[in-house]
């Protein structure tokens, strides 16, 4: 964490600082540089949302509020989480309640980020709560946020302004407002308008307003279960009634909703929507994650597999030692873990990068080489095409008597490996010193609604990343549903999959998280294209369960 001097501090005061900060309506990604800043800053983070604390989380890089194990030791740099939206009747806060909380905080000497939803000067509670910091003498800063009337539109691909539209007008809908006074061309975006909108259509329209104007209504903005409908002020109060549109929802009028048939990004991203299962090493799926949700996606994480030291450290110890002591020719990483495993054993002992001085490095591709760069290793040797086991086989130089002056490898491996790397080495005249580095052994089963859900096809995509992820994940919780899509992240994991009697519906070209992550949003793509091409509605594989698909025989 960083250093948590407030301004007011700086001099040796004990004053506190409020820092209101806005976020985005929705999309916990909406937050501005300045407000991660605070964040990291914070001693006490008020929350206006469910979401927000789990948000922050993420952002400070914290565990979930469900990772935390019970008798778990408090982290003292992390910040006091406080709920800003409900009390402890379970009522909700008004803004003087909530302003007391704010200011208690405060008026202890803490540093306190004020976390809300949109901007905090734009349709919330800001300015109430800012005076409140006023009159008890506590100072405060108010970092600008993305309010929902122009981040929803802008996510359902509808422009406010245009060349042609230059005027907006945003309104709170209430009983009381002249719909008169909206009657021109002007764009209208309508807060709170959900349950009134058969009524404001009605009144725009006798104002003058052309039945036929476009309309759109977007639900929960922002986020994968945004959910946007099109149509007219004539039509809109029914369309929405079919389609069961509820708040929160922001509404536009005016015709530059017309503009969403060509400018809609969000809800075509190709993996919208789609629940994702992500059965990696705690350590590894963060990337994973991070790549599907920019697909749209939104995935789930369970742990199968856990990286943990070998039982007998001594053959570790033993090679480390004669990796000093220049007993080795070529030292080979087949893996990222493979890579920690090594580096944490030259910590150990107090070694760094300048062992591997003399010493030749192979790895097995490019994850695996930015491992040991990111330590200040450049491999010498790093197959290009297959990027695997095999591929390193096939670029890996035959022993030369005259030329090596050492025949010997040592390859730092899990557990679980298998012998085909070593075996190929010895054909080419290389001795072997085959280490386990480290141990792959079965994660807990996840609890028992996510079992149900990969049982019963609930989820729409499992990615499989290696065939210990396969065994794995079948042995804690089952074979998926015969309706949730199977991406693999090569041949030999697709291999395992089919012997588990699952369909394997994508492989990646390459083995990597990129290369798997593109094969399977190519594939949402060419699913939602067949989909509209045939006239049927763009659905998520777990809404439509052909009888037609089965797991192989």
């Amino acid at each position: 964490m960083t250093n948590k001097t407030t301004p007011d501090q700086a001099d040796g005061a004990t004053r506190g600082w409020v820092s209101f900060v806005g976020s985005g309506p929705g999309d916990p990604a909406l937050l501005t540089v300045r407000a991660v800043e605070l964040l990291e800053q914070a001693d006490v983070i008020v929350t206006e949302a469910p979401e927000h604390e789990q948000m922050a989380r993420t952002v400070l890089q914290l565990p979930a509020v469900d990772d935390e194990a019970e008798g778990t030791p408090a982290d003292t740099t992390a910040p006091l989480f406080v709920d800003g939206g409900f009390g402890e009747d379970g009522q909700p806060l008004t803004h003087a309640a909530r302003a007391k909380v704010v200011t208690k905080h405060a008026k202890k000497g803490l540093r306190v980020v004020r976390l809300m939803t949109g901007d905090p000067f734009l349709y919330a509670s800001g300015p109430e709560e800012a005076q409140s910091c006023t009159r008890a003498g506590i100072g405060f800063e108010i970092v600008p946020g993305i309010s929902s009337f122009n981040a929803v539109p802008a996510y359902a691909g509808i422009p406010l302004t245009t060349k042609d539209h230059r005027e907006v007008a945003v309104v709170t809908c209430g009983e009381k407002i002249d719909w008169s006074q909206y009657a021109d061309n002007r764009t209208l975006v309508l807060l709170s308008g959900v349950g009134l909108i058969g009524e404001i259509s009605r009144e725009l329209i006798a104002a003058g307003r052309s039945p036929q104007t476009p309309v759109a209504m977007t639900r929960v903005g922002t986020t994968t279960e945004q959910a946007t409908v099109t149509s007219t002020l004539a039509d809109i109060a029914a369309d929405a009634r079919a389609a069961r549109m509820a708040p929160p929802a922001v509404i536009v009028v005016g015709k530059v909703v017309s503009l969403r048939e060509t400018l809609s990004w969000f809800e075509t991203k190709p993996l919208f929507g789609w629940r994702v299962l992500v059965p990696r090493t705690k350590e590894q799926a963060p990337v994973l994650s991070t790549k599907l949700r920019g697909f749209g996606a939104v995935p789930e994480e369970v742990p199968t597999i856990s990286v943990e030291p070998p039982r007998n450290p001594q053959q570790m110890d033993k090679a480390v030692r004669g990796l000093v002591e220049g007993r080795y020719e070529w030292i080979a990483f087949t893996s990222i873990n493979a890579v920690k495993a090594v580096r944490e054993k030259f910590e150990e002992y107090g070694l760094d990068a300048r062992a591997f001085s003399g010493l030749k490095i192979a790895a097995v591709g490019e994850k695996t080489s930015q491992s040991l760069q990111a330590w200040g290793l450049r491999p010498d040797l790093v197959p290009e095409d297959n990027q695997s086991a095999a591929g390193l086989l096939e670029v890996w130089p035959e022993y030369d008597e005259v030329l090596d002056p050492i025949n010997r490898v040592f390859l730092p491996r899990a557990d679980i490996a298998t012998e085909n790397l070593v075996a190929g080495l010895i054909d080419l005249g290389w001795e072997c010193d085959d280490v386990t580095a480290y141990r792959t052994v079965r994660a807990s089963p996840p609890p028992a609604p996510t079992r149900d859900a990969i049982k019963t096809g609930k989820f729409d995509a499992v990615v499989f990343t290696s065939s210990s992820t396969v065994r794995n994940l079948v042995g804690i919780a089952g074979k998926p549903h015969a309706s949730t899509i199977i991406a693999v992240i090569g041949p030999a994991t697709a291999k395992t999959a089919e012997e588990h009697g699952l369909r394997v519906d994508v492989i990646a070209p390459s083995p990597s998280i990129e290369a798997v992550t593109d094969a399977l949003a190519d594939f949402g793509a060419a699913r939602r294209a067949g989909l509209i091409e045939s006239g049927q509605p763009v659905t998520r594989p777990s809404e439509r369960k052909p009888a037609s698909r089965r797991r192989k025989a």
